[in-house]
């Protein structure tokens, strides 16, 4: 197998691995539909969602790398329907529209930059540089409830099949782009690789009390 070959298969691989991953929104938007309340939940996450996947398709388009561009385009679909699902049932539909149309507002902004710089090199970089910043605060997310399982000495509120999931789609994406030679899709994703393998690692020093025993699923490209 030769490295045109093997790039094929990894943008592929991880592609599907992706929007796996980005389905995972579907569970949350079918609980509240079921409940019609989405109670204590917040469309934060499904907003940023958008403008990040969004800004990933942009970069895609500037580079014209069509793995970005199918993967993000997919993203960004699901997660505005994410948001629509979350505005129909939430009670403050108020706070929801300035964050979707504050979102909106600096994805438009972004792209008509990205259109009308005369430098498409420079435009590329500030881009793919915005990219790199939005998944690399996706993944210090979860930081607040790592130092919890510290305190506590348990790891049995980790979400490990996220968690796996998580370091997989990170370390096929790390691989593209040093394939790629492009340091935005290396950069974000070597990181979101240390923090799940240190999650993950938390399971060992860490080890369910009982086999049997449930865990409560946190939020987490």
């Amino acid at each position: 197998m030769n490295k045109e070959e093997f790039k094929n298969i990894l943008a592929i691989t991880a592609s599907i691995s992706t929007i796996l991953q980005f389905l995972a929104g579907t569970l949350i938007c079918q609980k509240i539909v079921q409940k019609k309340s989405t109670g204590d939940i917040s469309g934060l996450p499904f907003v940023c969602g958008f403008l990040s996947t969004s800004l990933w398709l942009r970069y895609g388009f500037l580079i014209q790398e069509h793995s970005l561009i199918l993967v993000n385009t997919v993203g960004a679909t699901l997660h505005f329907a994410y948001v629509v699902t979350f505005y129909m049932y939430s009670i403050k539909k108020s706070i929801i529209l300035r964050q979707f149309f504050s979102c909106l507002i600096t994805l438009l902004l972004i792209i008509a930059y990205s259109i009308y710089e005369n430098d498409k090199a420079l435009a590329m970089k500030y881009v793919g540089f915005l990219c790199c910043v939005m998944t690399i605060m996706f993944f210090a997310a979860p930081l607040a409830s790592l130092m919890h399982v510290i305190q506590v000495k348990s790891a049995e509120s980790l979400p490990f099949p996220i968690i796996l999931m998580t370091f997989i789609v990170s370390m096929q994406w790390f691989i593209y782009g040093i394939l790629l030679s492009d340091r935005f899709i290396q950069i974000p994703n070597f990181l979101g690789c240390v923090l799940s393998a240190f999650q993950l690692s938390l399971f060992c020093i860490y080890p369910r009390k009982a086999q049997n025993m449930g865990y409560s699923p946190v939020h987490n490209f």
